[in-house]
């Protein structure tokens, strides 16, 4: 197997694209694939602060990573969540990453410990709260990751998603007719109201083997375990089906995903009518501040349950 580029020896194969390429090729190929994303979506511009939402996984570092090597101004987030085992050795390969390759661009690492804020871990939250773990610890990441990129004046927030994140992702909500997440799933999101940062996902055109190659080739240290508190999401489901079709018909994912995208940018209201909408529905949460479309945001809602569940 030789390298489409250079004809050198290649070190993976991609059906998708009918190629082979050589590390140095790939590399290239991935760090094209990223600038096309961020031209094509209008994602950030050169001088942008960018904060990135990091877990110690393959695709937040990788992310992080290409990033900076593109010579972005990218800092990072990492959440705590206080899962015995796996979140201390997901906050090493972070800070592992952040004094090594962070420290060499110049980047800092922000960390947001849930114990110490939120008054418990993630899975005693839910306990508490009679709620699934994964929905409590996304209502918290979204939370935090909104909250520090507005406080400290970042431009824009990016998160690791690929394509093969928002395939299953679409897929899940093409099967229950989810029409207000299918408006919005979109590689970018405006920030369209005060308290709300932009939104941007630079690796969804990116499969997520693909993205592990780029991290073994490139010798980044990434938590492999999938987290405890994901067995059984319906993620991982979708995601199995669609392996199997991309297995039967390599292009599955990326013609699902991509031709939604360009049907979506055919009939989705302009960036400025969606800011119109979200205006005339979300306000300041009564509590702490963030917008919402009722009068305390579902994070105040969930700590003051939590908070009143505790026992004295």
């Amino acid at each position: 197997m030789r390298c489409k580029k250079c004809h050198e020896k290649a070190v993976i194969g991609l059906p998708r694209h009918n190629a082979a390429f050589c590390k140095p090729c790939f590399n290239e190929f991935v760090h094209d694939q990223v600038a096309r994303a961020i031209k094509s979506e209008r994602m950030f511009d050169p001088k942008d602060r960018i904060l990135v939402a990091v877990s110690g996984g393959k695709d937040s570092l990788a992310l992080w990573d290409i990033l900076l090597k593109l010579g972005y101004r990218a800092d990072a987030l990492y959440v705590d969540l206080g899962i015995a085992g796996y979140s201390e050795k997901s906050c090493e390969k972070v800070e592992r990453f952040a004094d090594t390759v962070g420290k060499a661009h110049n980047a800092s690492l922000l960390i947001h410990t849930v114990q110490e804020e939120e008054g418990a871990g993630i899975r005693e939250l839910a306990d508490l709260l009679h709620r699934p773990t994964c929905s409590a610890c996304g209502t918290i990441k979204r939370y935090q990751f909104n909250r520090a990129a507005v406080e400290h004046d970042y431009d824009v927030m990016a998160t690791g998603h690929n394509l093969d994140d928002e395939a299953a992702r679409l897929l899940g909500n093409v099967l229950h007719w989810q029409d207000e997440y299918l408006d919005k799933q979109s590689p970018s999101l405006p920030a369209s109201v005060e308290g709300f940062a932009k939104k941007v996902k630079p690796l969804y055109r990116l499969a997520e083997r693909e993205i592990a190659a780029y991290a073994v080739l490139n010798r980044i240290d990434y938590i492999v375990e999938e987290c405890p508190m994901a067995k059984g999401s319906k993620m991982l489901l979708y995601k199995e089906v669609l392996n199997r079709l991309e297995t039967e018909s390599p292009g599955t994912k990326q013609a699902f995903y991509w031709g939604f995208l360009e049907k979506q940018a055919k009939t989705q209201p302009a960036p400025a009518s969606m800011a119109e909408k979200d205006q005339a529905t979300l306000h300041p949460c009564a509590t702490c501040g963030q917008p919402t479309t009722a009068e305390i945001c579902s994070y105040c809602k969930m700590m003051a349950r939590a908070k009143a569940s505790t026992p004295h």
